[in-house]
């Protein structure tokens, strides 16, 4: 195939995204608009949630439900999302004909409003942006322009870098949320990365108290409220129903997590090495993949843990909740982390969870009420917690379990959490 016809059929094939895009949009305002609505929501995601993200599909489908229309802008839908209206961002192509040809389209689309382009354009050059990144934001963020919302809401903190003036072009609120990752080592790398953005936002939704925290660690001084909602999981799907606490040989562990160097997967490895010195029979299933694979492997290897540690790869929500029934204890020694719904599964499912005292996590885990909380970075800490809790009274467990699975079901469940997102959009 020529480079000529690669091009006539990207072209098309772009061509044909932006009609289904306007397709998709026409037909939902048709199927909307005889509707009384509390407000129309952009929500602005990297990609659109997957199959296992039910945090994101069912904020989206609760809204939905209390009379909010939403659409979803994204660079990517792998998985075919299609819970609310999704709009694909513009991508750069490498081939510059192409670009210049994009860039054309784009740009003449934005033609009809040149109102709202004119504000962003001003409010940029008032915060002393040059023309190039300017043009670049205008093209990446296109489909956003066109749209007529009374909320703008950036799903991540970082996702709202050099987008603070879009909501106040659109003339719409502004809400970012900040998870984890965004406000807990992203500004570590990137100082004052938000300097811009406190005064611009107009309201911030956060996972945890150690969350909104580090908002003022980063600079934040309260130019905005910060709404605290947690995540939450469906209590009917993960419930004590399916799980255990009955005693296994060996005894089974298990974690749910992405093989990351935040999850501090490689000091859990150090603390369960120590737990096999003193005999301790085990086993040990991490679930989920990541760049840090190859390292956690050769720690085993060099640990001796070949033998009690298993690596399963990613797998769908059906096949998790099958192996937490199989497992007894829960264990989340991150080293950074939000909140962590998978500790919230296992909560609601009646396993022993041993987790960090990252962020959210002491939170998520009451110590010594619902779990136990251990200072991270220090394996013989938690191994000396896990010899305590598996020594522990069958009754004690139990009442543990209780609590854990109570409070979940009280606090975390995605009708509370909706309820809650619900007074969010709507107060001003």
């Amino acid at each position: 195939m020529t480079k000529r016809s690669e091009g006539s059929k990207e072209i098309n094939q772009n061509i044909e995204i932006k009609i289904q895009n306007f397709d998709i949009l026409t037909n939902h305002y048709q199927m909307t608009k005889t509707n009384t609505h509390k407000g129309r929501i952009g929500l602005l995601l990297s990609a659109a949630p997957g199959y296992s993200e039910t945090f994101f599909r069912s904020k989206i489908k609760g809204l939905k439900e209390s009379g909010f229309d939403l659409v979803l802008f994204c660079s990517e839908n792998q998985h075919g999302f299609k819970d609310c209206p999704v709009v694909l961002l513009p991508q750069q192509a490498k081939n510059k004909l192409i670009l210049g040809i994009k860039l054309v389209w784009v740009f003449l689309g934005l033609l009809p409003y040149v109102k709202t382009l004119r504000r962003f354009v001003q409010l940029e050059r008032t915060d002393g942006k040059a023309w190039l990144p300017i043009l670049k934001r205008l093209y990446t963020h296109a489909p956003v322009f066109k749209q007529d919302l009374d909320c703008l809401h950036f799903g991540f903190g970082t996702l709202a870098l050099g987008c603070e003036n879009m909501a106040a072009a659109l003339q719409a609120d502004m809400a970012v949320s900040f998870r984890g990752f965004d406000i807990g080592v992203y500004p570590i790398k990137h100082p004052q990365c938000y300097s811009g953005l406190w005064n611009k936002v107009s309201k911030i939704h956060v996972i945890s108290d150690d969350i909104k925290q580090l908002l003022y660690t980063h600079g934040f001084r309260d130019q905005a409220p910060v709404v605290k909602i947690t995540p939450a999981i469906d209590t009917h799907y993960f419930s004590t129903e399916q799980g255990h606490v009955g005693e296994e040989h060996p005894i089974q562990l298990i974690t749910v997590a992405r093989l990351h160097w935040k999850k501090g997967l490689e000091y859990t490895l150090e603390a369960l090495a120590l737990l096999k010195q003193q005999g301790i029979a085990f086993e040990y299933r991490i679930i989920g993949s990541g760049p840090e694979e190859e390292a956690l492997k050769f720690a085993c290897y060099q640990l001796g843990l070949q033998a009690q540690v298993f690596f399963l790869g990613k797998l769908g929500p059906e096949e998790v909740r099958q192996h937490l029934t199989q497992a007894q204890y829960y264990i989340q020694y991150s080293v950074q982390e939000g909140f962590c719904n998978a500790v919230l599964e296992a909560q609601a499912m009646g396993l022993l969870c041993v987790v960090s005292d990252a962020e959210g996590l002491a939170e998520n885990v009451l110590d010594g009420k619902t779990g136990w909380v251990v200072p991270k970075r220090n394996p013989q800490l938690l191994s000396e917690k896990m010899i305590e809790v598996i020594q522990m009274a069958e009754m004690e467990k139990q009442r543990i379990t209780h609590e854990a699975s109570f409070r979940v079901q009280e606090i975390f469940s995605i009708e509370t959490q909706i309820q809650k997102f619900t007074q969010f959009y709507s107060d001003k």
